[in-house]
């Protein structure tokens, strides 16, 4: 390594176009780090190896589980109202 870099010459992220497309790619997301068993690893892997991205498939798994469990609520309560409703 050297004691001193020049960096006179260097460029701002926002001024280099594949690094603007890459971040806003990535907007909205967060890096993390989780353990994951083998198994559900592999069988993710599996399922893109063909062409895709197994990161992806996890978050859309994920995704669809929050926005199913979501409406398990507003389902019970609609169905709560109606036999209330019918039996008043």
């Amino acid at each position: 390594m050297r004691k001193e870099y020049d960096f006179s010459k260097g460029k701002r992220a926002s001024q280099v176009p594949a690094l603007v497309k890459l971040q806003a790619e990535n907007a909205g997301k967060e890096r993390i780090t989780i353990r994951i068993d083998a198994d559900v690893l592999a069988y993710f892997r599996a399922q893109v190896a063909k062409g895709g991205n197994y990161q992806t498939a996890i978050n859309d798994v994920l995704r669809l589980h929050v926005q199913e469990r979501e409406g398990v609520l507003e389902r019970t309560l609609r169905r709560v109202i109606r036999e209330e409703l019918s039996a008043a």
